[in-house]
């Protein structure tokens, strides 16, 4: 069942922060319509109220959904909470250990980033280079019964996550374009 919202206010009872109101922080759903608040800075809180049956006119929504702010203080912290946010994890990190250990352990295999691109469909590392090898063909130097195949994809796997740590202990993972910028502009704030 779709929600239409018929009214969405957007109120404040106290002066927002100074900045420019042009960074999204909400986005409300208005009849197809997308409708940004920039509310920069500011909490916002929001209440739906619903019209009993009774006084609903025929065609329109039973729904008002209202947004009130208060203005704030910066946060006192900000959290950068999801792997690869920061630094490019998969193409910079773990595609490079995985053919890192490829090479050590010489099986002749190198995954490029659009074929890691693809592989990335497959959740699980383990499971990844278990069905790239049974979709390519598994190296000859691979075990060949299944058992012995779970337990050298165990093994490479373990060895990934080794090669992977030591690039991020050696701080050899490229910062993505602009990340030096945000810290040190929000550093200053946060100090």
């Amino acid at each position: 069942m779709a929600v239409c919202y018929s009214l969405a206010t957007l109120s404040s009872t106290k002066p927002l922060l100074s900045h420019k109101k042009t960074t999204s922080i909400a986005n409300l759903k208005s009849h197809g319509r997308k409708l940004q608040s920039s509310l920069v800075g500011a909490k916002l809180a929001i209440s739906k109220t619903t019209r009993p049956l009774s006084s609903r006119r025929l065609g329109t929504s039973s729904s008002e959904v209202t947004c009130s702010t208060s203005a704030s203080p910066l946060p006192s912290a900000l959290l950068f909470d999801c792997d690869g946010v920061l630094v490019d994890t998969e193409k910079d990190g773990h595609r490079v250990s995985y053919n890192e250990t490829f090479k050590e352990k010489e099986l002749g295999v190198t995954w490029d980033v659009d074929l890691y691109a693809e592989l990335l469909k497959i959740g699980g590392g383990k499971e990844r280079m278990t069905a790239y090898f049974n979709k390519t063909g598994w190296p000859k130097n691979a075990p060949k019964s299944e058992e012995e195949r779970k337990a050298f994809v165990a093994s490479l796997h373990k060895r990934k996550t080794e090669l992977f740590a030591a690039l991020i202990e050696k701080r050899l993972l490229p910062l993505r374009p602009g990340v030096v910028k945000l810290v040190t502009i929000r550093s200053s704030v946060f100090a």
